[in-house]
């Protein structure tokens, strides 16, 4: 098979590891912020859910997650899985473990700001739902970026887990190819396309991080 015609089938599956990247993001982000506010609440019940949550989610593989979320309806409660589960499956188990990372970067950032700004913005007239989304969330998502970056590059390389349930992306589809062809050019190829990914990435965070330095 012809570099070209490698390339092509590759980029296929970058297609699909592209889709797992942006939906991820799409959910956990927000996912994430909610968590965060569970886990600083004041009541106990929520407070200890969340930090049982992030504490799983944290301290298991994501393949093992991947697996649990894919084959958990089926060995817990029978139900016949659709097909079309497996791309779902991937999409739930990437979602729910990377809003656990998002949520204590939240939590961290949200805790490092001084009291004082709460303070003066209730002196100002700001309701407290309104001091944290004018005033403490720019602040935050600033303060924040760095760690972000690094949860968003490491997700660019974590797209390869949906192999384990078999979904087709770049990384099965090289690994495929590679046995196929009896050639690590397949492989190659794809470390490559992943490095360009990344590279992109880290490219459109640090603009994003340099278009929020007026809040220094």
């Amino acid at each position: 098979m012809s570099l070209a015609n490698i390339c092509i089938q590759l980029l296929e599956g970058l297609g699909v590891s592209v889709n797992i990247f942006i939906i991820t993001l799409l959910f956990s982000l927000p996912l994430g912020l909610f968590v965060s506010f569970g886990r600083m609440s004041k009541n106990k019940v929520l407070s200890t859910i969340t930090k049982v949550y992030i504490s799983i989610m944290r301290g298991t593989p994501l393949m093992l997650q991947l697996f649990v979320v894919y084959y958990g309806p089926y060995y817990l409660f029978h139900m016949k899985l659709n097909p079309t589960y497996r791309n779902s499956a991937v999409y739930i188990g990437f979602i729910i473990n990377y809003a656990a990372y998002f949520a204590e970067i939240y939590r961290s950032g949200i805790q490092s700001m001084p009291v004082g700004q709460y303070e003066a913005a209730e002196v100002l007239g700001y309701t407290r739902s309104q001091c944290f989304r004018r005033i403490i969330l720019p602040q935050v998502i600033k303060r924040i970026l760095p760690s972000v970056t690094n949860e968003v590059i490491t997700l660019v390389k974590d797209t390869s887990l949906a192999f384990s349930i078999s979904v087709m992306e770049m990384f099965t589809k090289a690994k495929a190819l590679a046995s196929s062809q009896t050639s690590m050019v397949p492989l190659i190829v794809a470390g490559i396309f992943y490095y360009v990914f990344n590279f992109v990435v880290a490219i459109v965070m640090d603009k994003l991080e340099k278009s929020m330095d007026y809040y220094r």
